[in-house]
């Protein structure tokens, strides 16, 4: 194996790392807090709101580090730290602590995102998604054979691990990384080039850029909030819901996790659609599929509603590349690292703004309520969509009709 293909290795390591790390609570909160703490399930959700907060806003404190000083090097913090962080949070002893540990997991969970082509956002994203589904397997495992604080203790050590191997591996691309920026240090600023005048066509393809970049944005923060409020809630959701099947939190963490990794593979599917249909057909067909499956869940049980889940969670996967996806054809070069930053932010604040709707809603109608919730979310993420041009234009060209 080649060193980039090694490397590109452990960065979809730190994607599945990533959002197992902030999934664990998910589990534990729903199949083992509610018993020993004698809390219920909406009055613990919101404690890991502040996590998630953390984990959108600090995105861009940390690409402007590792912009400046290494990105090898944050990769290896990221490792190292959140292992320590999830292990300390192991020893809370009240909801209060678990919420200021959990924040910290937050800030230093750092997501290895791939850009380029749909189908290279899609594979490193179904790290991610695996890593999803894997945090309800593992924690409802080790929940029944070690115990809740077990599940923050065992992956922390192995992520401490990880990041120790990468950093011995990454020094020699740190160490060049390092020389590289000191040598465009020593040269200076590059020469910026001269204005050009503004032509109608200029100002057609900004306009559309702007509106292109507003469907985005509130797409994006609306497919968080389906996103979170699935992954989040899935494992509660088969509690209750799978009682005839399901009896044990290793029962349920299984079949959490053959719905997340079978759901995880749409998202390959999409990847390559991107490349060849447009995100337009795509993102449309997605958000219809969700609205199908969000109408059909209320009152389910066993079987069939392990079916439905599946049809939902497919979709709330599937559209997960697709914004990267235009954002990556559309930006600038030179911008597109801020635009993925606050598309990042965006997103994460829906995502932790999903945690006291989830808690919220479940508190005073049940899971019911929640899904006909995401059912309208998912159709107002249509109509956005529909405004897309069937043809994304480029910085350096001409509009295109919509």
């Amino acid at each position: 194996m080649t060193r980039a293909r090694t490397h590109f290795l452990f960065l979809n390591i730190g994607h599945f790392l990533d959002h197992l790390f902030t999934l664990i609570f998910a589990t534990v909160a729903a199949l083992a807090l509610t018993r020993e703490w004698g809390l219920s399930y909406a009055e613990l959700v919101p404690y890991a709101t502040p996590g998630f907060v953390a984990f959108g806003l600090f995105s861009l404190p940390a690409g402007w580090l590792s912009d400046r000083w290494s990105r090898y090097g944050m990769m290896s913090v990221f490792f190292v730290g959140i292992g320590i962080a999830s292990i300390f949070t192991a020893f809370a002893t009240t909801p209060l602590q678990i919420m200021i540990l959990l924040f910290f997991v937050g800030i230093l969970a750092e997501s290895a995102k791939a850009s380029g082509t749909g189908q290279a956002i899609a594979i490193n994203g179904v790290w991610g998604n695996l890593g999803v589904g894997s945090a309800a397997l593992i924690t409802g495992f080790l929940i029944d054979n070690g115990g809740w604080r077990a599940a923050f203790v065992l992956p922390g050590l192995v992520s401490i691990a990880i990041g120790v191997a990468y950093f011995l591996f990454s020094r020699p691309d740190m160490a060049a990384e390092q020389a590289a920026k000191a040598a465009k240090r020593a040269a200076g600023p590059a020469a910026k080039p001269a204005a050009t005048g503004t032509t109608h066509s200029d100002q057609r393809l900004r306009q559309l850029l702007l509106r292109l970049s507003i469907i985005i944005f509130c797409t994006a923060a609306l497919s968080s909030i389906v996103f979170q409020s699935t992954t989040f809630a899935l494992p509660k959701v088969l509690d209750e819901r799978l009682g005839g099947i399901a009896g044990s939190a290793t029962a349920v963490g299984w079949l959490a996790f053959v719905v997340f990794a079978i759901a995880s593979m749409a998202q390959l599917v999409v990847g390559r659609l991107l490349d060849t249909l447009g995100p337009r057909i795509v993102f449309m067909v997605v958000a219809a599929m969700q609205v199908f499956f969000f109408l059909l869940m209320p009152g389910l049980k066993d079987w069939t509603a392990l079916a439905v889940a599946l049809g939902f969670m497919l979709g709330a996967f599937g559209q997960i590349p697709i914004n990267d996806y235009m954002i990556g054809r559309m930006a600038r070069s030179e911008f597109r690292g801020a635009v993925y930053g606050a598309r990042y932010v965006v997103s994460f604040v829906a995502l932790a703004a999903a945690l006291p709707l989830i808690a919220w809603v479940h508190g005073n109608w049940g899971f019911d309520a929640l899904f006909r919730i995401l059912a309208a979310t998912a159709a107002v993420i249509f109509l956005f969509v529909s405004m897309i041009p069937g043809t994304l234009p480029m910085p350096d060209e001409a509009p295109a009709k919509a």
